[in-house]
């Protein structure tokens, strides 16, 4: 038999999901003891290079309130060619084209190995992805020729057939015509005044005619589609590429002046809400992305964040915490609802921010967050940061097509014990009803049906489920419970799809054998799913009081799973599976995610965004980072995350999802500052300083968006990212009593791991608590 890591890790590699318990508790009442709630990642699109192209339609339970998909949990009866549902036992026929099915002669579906299965469903109409560019003007103008080259770059990337347009703004926003040979010409807007997608259809003149071929997709309207008035602002890629390629380079700075002491006037509000309603009203529900480019905060009209004197700074976490931001809440309120209205029309909303201020990212986080756009967050548009992240964008796979999706939904149906309590992640909740729906909400609940306007490889949600079976009615001995994620959507190519992913879990009853449930837990994904709980409640609670919810489920954990007598915190034992999890609730606390001191509201936002759409392996890395030492003692290896890592004869790399720090010790540094490696003696001393360069290079090659690289010494001021990070097991208080090679000292008045421990022990072994 497998041991649990095994399961885990052959279920993630197979289906993409990784549940925290992979024993359920048979009672409601059980579950709710069991502290951490039973919920799991799910990524759709996890890339399985094994999956057999299926170019049929998946077979549904003919059950009308079921509809579940045939998957290998099916009892099949070969005999009477009838297969019964695993949800909802209905007995249903298998159709004509499956007359030849025998034990030894099974189609792909009811086969164990493909408990995920990706349909093809071969009448959908094809349709070409779109892109709409809205390029902030009011930059410094070596940021903006950078952004001009990147965006020249990005039109050979796209396919030729897909659809491009370009919103320029400053003061005032332009809708550039494409179709136009010879004369750039283009429609201005004031900043000032917000437009319903009615009144820029009109002003526009698209008329209503341009949506008539989106109803009728396909066949013999195509050649008329590309004769619209509709098509002049959103063309082809072939077609329009020279004349788009010279309007990006003719691009100018924003001409209006700019007074001493005044922020440009930037209409971003106006720009992003003319994009969505051009492409609300030409493209309903077909695959698009608005993609803005933005140096700076909106100050003018709708969606502004701060005023245009720079007197006044823009807002920080202190002035939200005291109700003194005049613009963030009617700006939210602007940003929501476009983001809402993109969402609807299945159209995706992405934010690349660089600048040195904030650009208003906290306001307008909604519309990554709705439409599972990408947050970019960087200094300047002419970073190689900046530059390969945006490359990566446009990533392909082995047989070259982009690793993006469109316009998807998820939808989860589960047998009779257990009911979805909701979903976190970049998505929109699609309001179904049905008999999977708990009437306990976390996160987006009340349905089974959630939208995803985009979806990426690593595109992860959290789904959270509810046991509703009562504690006196017994599920029989060697039950399972059932969950299958049905997710549709439009492939790269323009394909529908149809991804199926079906789970089985065995039922314990927690009250006779808890140790099996125990057994099953999984502290990775359960830290995980907790830091995406903690975020969504700290989105609208306040700071401290997260942290205590945090600290009194940690308590109650180990009182529950821990081994110890009442009164003796000397005793506490916690079995292996549940031994590193108070450790990454104890990085948890102290994250950026939840500790919001030395970072801005925008800051903020774009971290907790990204911890809401990673997979496991990142998301982990972002609580908890990886520290690896290069030394001459042996070959690189992972090290604790501490400040006794910290010794001056090492080379120290982290890897903070965000942040690649290099960190040269005392002794490395002083060497490598007189000069020793570039003598033809000290060679091995050349190679340990190009070790950890080497892995950086390889994480830095793969990751989206591309971190920070640092690189820094003993005593250097950027120390201070990975003296942030470390535990602080040895502070000024008590560095005195350590030897001479023990560690580096941090400054903080934070307690450490040993005294977190300590604590926990204590209060979870305490009668009284």
């Amino acid at each position: 038999m497998a041991t649990y890591q095994e399961f885990i890790q052959q279920n993630e590699d197979r289906d993409g999901v990784r549940f925290s318990w992979n024993v359920w508790p048979s009672s409601r009442l059980e579950a709710t003891r069991m502290v951490v709630p039973l919920g799991c990642l799910y990524t759709p699109l996890k890339e399985r290079p094994d999956l057999p192209p299926i170019q049929y339609d998946p077979i549904l339970c003919t059950r009308p309130t079921c509809r579940a998909i045939l998957n290998p949990f099916c009892q099949i009866d070969y005999r009477a060619r009838m297969w019964a549902c695993n949800f909802c036992f209905q007995r249903n026929p298998f159709p004509p084209q499956y007359a030849a099915i025998s034990e030894q002669h099974q189609p792909a579906e009811i086969i164990p190995q493909f408990s995920t299965l990706e349909y093809t469903i071969t009448r959908a109409s094809c349709s070409p992805p779109i892109f709409l560019i809205v390029l902030d003007t009011c930059m410094e103008e070596e940021d903006l020729q950078a952004l001009k080259e990147s965006l020249q770059m990005s039109l050979s990337l796209l396919p030729p057939n897909a659809l491009i347009g370009l919103i320029t703004y400053g003061k005032m926003v332009q809708v550039h015509e494409l179709g136009s040979e010879g004369v750039s010409k283009s429609y201005v807007f004031r900043g000032t005044k917000d437009l319903n997608a009615k009144q820029i259809q009109d002003m526009l003149g698209i008329g209503k005619g341009a949506s008539q071929p989106q109803q009728n997709r396909g066949g013999p309207q195509n050649p008329q589609a590309q004769q619209l008035p509709s098509n002049r602002f959103l063309q082809p890629v072939h077609k329009c590429d020279m004349s788009l390629t010279d309007l990006l380079g003719e691009l100018q700075r924003d001409p209006w002046p700019v007074a001493q002491g005044k922020r440009p006037l930037r209409s971003t509000g106006v720009a992003l809400s003319i994009a969505v309603g051009l492409l609300e009203c030409t493209f309903p529900n077909t695959g698009a992305r608005v993609m803005l480019f933005t140096g700076g905060s909106c100050t003018q009209g709708p969606g502004m964040v701060v005023g245009d004197e720079l007197k006044h700074p823009i807002r920080s976490h202190h002035d939200i915490e005291k109700d003194n931001c005049k613009y963030m809440k009617k700006a939210m309120k602007h940003y929501e609802s476009l983001a809402n209205r993109a969402a609807n029309n299945g159209h995706v909303i992405d934010l690349y921010s660089c600048a040195l201020d904030q650009t208003g990212l906290h306001e307008m986080k909604f519309c990554p967050k709705y439409t599972g756009g990408h947050m970019v967050m960087g200094d300047s548009f002419n970073t190689s940061l900046f530059k390969q992240t945006f490359q990566r964008v446009f990533s392909k796979d082995s047989k070259g097509e982009f690793k993006m999706a469109f316009g998807a939904s998820v939808e989860v149906k589960c047998s009779r014990e257990v009911k979805v309590s909701g979903a976190m992640g970049p998505l929109v909740s699609l309001g179904v009803k049905g008999p999977s729906v708990s009437d306990t909400e976390i996160g987006l609940g009340g349905t089974c049906q959630w939208k995803l306007c985009s979806l990426y490889p690593n595109t992860t949600l959290g789904l959270f489920f509810e046991v509703v079976n009562q504690h006196n009615a017994p599920i029989p001995q060697g039950g399972r419970g059932y969950v299958q994620f049905i997710t549709q959507y439009q492939h790269s190519s323009g394909q529908r799809r149809v991804r199926v992913t079906t789970i089985a879990r065995n039922w314990a009853d927690a009250s006779t054998s808890l140790q099996h449930i125990s057994a099953g837990f999984d502290q990775e994904s359960a830290a995980v799913l907790m830091g995406r709980i903690a975020v969504y409640r700290a989105e609208t609670d306040d700071g401290p009081d997260v942290l205590r919810w945090l600290d009194r489920m940690l308590i109650r954990l180990c009182q529950k799973f821990g081994e110890y007598n009442k009164d003796d915190p000397n005793s506490f034992r916690f079995s292996e599976n549940f031994s590193l999890y108070p450790q990454f609730m104890f990085h948890l606390r102290r994250s950026q995610f939840l500790q919001v001191f030395n970072n801005s509201p925008d800051e903020t936002s774009y971290y907790r965004h990204m911890l809401n759409t990673e997979d496991l392996t990142q998301s982990l890395i972002m609580i908890q980072p990886i520290l690896y030492a290069y030394s001459f003692h042996g070959p690189p290896e992972p090290v604790l995350l501490d400040s006794s890592s910290i010794t001056a004869d090492r080379i120290l790399l982290m890897d903070t999802f965000f942040q690649i720090v290099i960190y040269h010790g005392e002794t490395i540094y002083e060497w490598r500052k007189q000069g020793y490696h570039d003598l033809p003696e000290y060679e091995n001393f050349k190679q340990l300083l190009q070790a950890p360069v080497d892995d950086a290079q390889e994480i830095l090659q793969t990751r989206f968006p591309m971190p920070r690289y640092i690189v820094t010494e003993w005593d250097g001021s950027q120390a201070r990212f990975l003296l942030s990070k470390v535990n602080p097991s040895q502070t000024h208080n008590n560095m005195y009593g350590f030897g001479q090679d023990s560690g580096a000292p941090v400054l903080t008045d934070d307690v450490s791991l040993q005294v977190f421990m300590d604590h926990l022990k204590k209060l979870a072994a305490s009668s009284s608590s």
